[in-house]
């Protein structure tokens, strides 16, 4: 079912970048708000065949504002509104193909409609398609092709754009290696308050890469990300202060933060979680809470969590091994939400 807080999610990944003119109702964004006589409008100009009325006729149908609820009707909206142009909405019809959320999922339809969008300009489309080429979902896989549209997106200040076009600078894909071109770009996006671009800049501040190495100013980042709820960046600021780099060192800071990013499915969360389990540092010692963090970061791709799962392993009774992989293991199925 298609919610409103994946309308919210949409609207920022997607329009939040994408200042449209007042002038121009093909590039109005889609209201959230209304009432009957607004209902009554959209319906009027949705059956002439206006965009606009279509656009937000749908949004009505997801939400159940002012209509019944109903997905099918919004999605017809949606269609008519994306087939006319509306670019927000094509943009929005590729992430419905994209995920499959109330339609059957198609990666081809999901950047057919993404292409619609970015060929008009539009950032979010744009940022879009530019991964569907780095990832190879739909199109022949391009880093050439991404970093192109990662590009327009980023230069129209798309955030999401930012991001991903200073990682294929950071890891030389698509365009030659270049640490400071990725710092300005993360740098870009973070400052718009985008927590993947602050927490990717704090890590360049902490490595010294393109800017001057400071872990004071890492810190500072990572707290910006972490706070937004962004798993990376929580991560890291309980490496820092587990270490005492850049802030006070704090054992129970680190445990905070490594758990917020552990419940969240982060590896390396659960890898410094399961560490301070093992050794006693801001909870009491747990050989058998160790190792079961120790394992669910070795299943999300952590390799050297597995020097941490087997030398525990050593040290355990039977028993504490099946209670270690028995927990693991109902943990992961509930989504990091039952596991202590």
């Amino acid at each position: 079912m298609v919610h409103l807080i994946r309308l919210i999610l949409l609207a920022t990944l997607i329009g939040c970048s994408d200042t449209p003119a007042a002038t121009d109702p093909s590039r109005t964004q889609v209201v959230k708000v209304h009432d009957g006589a607004t209902i009554a409008w959209y319906g009027n100009a949705a059956e002439q065949g206006r965009a606009l009325g279509q656009a937000n006729l749908g949004v009505a149908y997801v939400n159940g504002q002012g209509v019944p609820q109903s997905n099918t009707e919004a999605l017809t909206s949606y269609r008519k509104a994306a087939e006319k142009g509306h670019a927000v909405e094509q943009a929005y019809l590729g992430y419905l193909y994209q995920s499959g959320k109330g339609v059957p999922q198609s990666d081809t339809e999901a950047v057919s409609w993404y292409r619609k969008a970015a060929e008009q300009g539009h950032a979010g489309g744009q940022a879009f398609l530019g991964y569907m080429y780095q990832s190879g979902k739909g199109v022949p896989q391009s880093d050439t092709e991404a970093v192109s549209w990662y590009r327009k997106a980023a230069e129209q200040g798309n955030a999401m754009g930012q991001v991903n076009l200073g990682q294929m600078y950071a890891n030389g894909l698509g365009v030659p290696h270049s640490d400071q071109e990725a710092a300005k770009w993360y740098r870009l996006a973070a400052e718009q308050g985008h927590a993947g671009g602050q927490a990717y800049l704090g890590y360049m501040y902490q490595r010294g890469k393109g800017v001057p190495q400071s872990d004071t100013e890492a810190v500072s980042w990572y707290h910006k990300a972490a706070e937004q709820g962004n798993a990376l960046g929580q991560a890291l600021l309980g490496y820092m202060y587990s270490n005492g780099k850049g802030v006070a060192q704090s054992n129970t800071e680190a445990v905070a933060w490594y758990r917020k990013a552990a419940e969240q499915g982060n590896a390396g969360g659960q890898r410094g979680l399961g560490w301070m389990y093992a050794n006693g540092h801001g909870v009491p010692q747990d050989a058998v809470k160790a190792h079961m963090w120790g394992s669910l970061a070795v299943l999300n791709g952590d390799s050297r969590a597995g020097a941490l799962r087997d030398g525990l392993a050593k040290q355990m009774t039977p028993l504490q091994l099946s209670q270690a992989q028995a927990m693991a293991q109902t943990c992961r199925a509930s989504h990091y939400k039952s596991c202590e």
